[in-house]
């Protein structure tokens, strides 16, 4: 069952910075049939050329919300404790553990800073991380979008009933 708006996911974006990460993850939630949810401040004007270059024509289809701050969000939004997950480089839990069901919300921080820990912290068993070598100490916001919120497709179904087969 999709998320009480019919979306597949949730993906909130908490103070992004860069454009084009947005942009192309604002592209990404269309193909995955999940709403975006950008959580001010913005580091960018969202008419900034950069993003409407990586989102392409993508854009006119998002579904979107914006939000002044973390607290309008909360209030506004909502999002149910037990159906949020929140992407740390901090915590132990890889992803792939994770049990998703449709319109579960993702949440990513900032690119240089990562979510607040007001959101995360007290909730080892709602973070999620990426495996990656030490050398890494993270990845580019837009690819860890992609991966976790295409595991939560691979467990719970793919938009629109699509197939991950390929012919």
């Amino acid at each position: 069952m999709a998320g009480a708006d019919g979306s597949a996911l949730h993906v909130v974006l908490v103070e992004p910075l860069i454009p084009q990460n947005t942009g192309t993850i604002g592209r990404l939630c269309v193909a995955a049939d999940a709403r975006l949810h950008l959580v001010g401040p913005l580091g960018f004007d969202l008419d900034d050329r950069r993003r409407r270059r990586a989102g392409l024509d993508y854009w006119p289809h998002l579904r979107w919300e914006r939000y002044t701050d973390l607290a309008e969000f909360l209030t506004t939004a909502a999002p149910p404790a037990e159906r949020s997950w929140y992407a740390t480089t901090r915590s132990g839990r890889p992803y792939g553990e994770a049990r998703f069901k449709r319109g579960d919300w993702l949440f990513f921080g900032q690119e240089t800073a990562g979510l607040p820990g007001e959101l995360w912290e007290g909730r080892p068993d709602r973070c999620l991380t990426i495996p990656m070598r030490p050398e890494a100490r993270s990845i580019n916001l837009a690819i860890a979008v992609g991966i976790i919120a295409y595991e939560a497709l691979r467990q719970t179904g793919w938009p629109d009933g699509g197939s991950a087969e390929f012919s």
